[in-house]
């Protein structure tokens, strides 16, 4: 990824958020990544001045006291936050949620695909993706 930045993966699963870092370190990626379980902890994490900021943001929509696209409305208002790319990787398959994501500035939206040989092709592009991507 990203010159060693952390990653910021915002994941209440535990299977999943387990899931997701087996995938990255089979991908070779040595980004630190740091996990919080929902909205609530991410802006938590993002505003502490102690923490970097991550190079990106992997972000679930379906979690507890603050969702995805809760969290999304308060990050990209947020002049301090709102240059962080986000890939929603969830399981949602709702249109509207698509939709409401890239209103609000994500940079990707994954669907967790069940096969874990699967799972680990959309990290492959995620990681493919930023490794390229020119940021500011």
């Amino acid at each position: 990824m990203i010159k060693n930045k952390p990653i910021l993966l915002v994941e209440d699963d535990m299977i999943d958020a387990m899931t997701v870092k087996r995938a990255l370190k089979e991908l070779n990626v040595i980004n630190p990544v740091h996990s919080v379980e929902n909205g609530e902890e991410a802006l938590e994490y993002l505003y502490d001045n102690s923490k970097e900021n991550p190079g990106i943001i992997l972000l679930d929509l379906n979690m507890p006291r603050m969702n995805g696209i809760e969290f999304l409305k308060i990050a990209k208002n947020d002049d301090s936050l709102k240059h962080i790319p986000v890939v929603v990787l969830t399981t949602s398959l709702e249109e509207m949620d698509r939709i409401d994501t890239f209103n609000l500035g994500i940079a990707g939206y994954m669907v967790k695909p069940v096969d874990y040989k699967q799972f680990v092709d959309v990290i492959k592009a995620i990681k493919l993706y930023w490794s390229l991507s020119e940021l500011p």
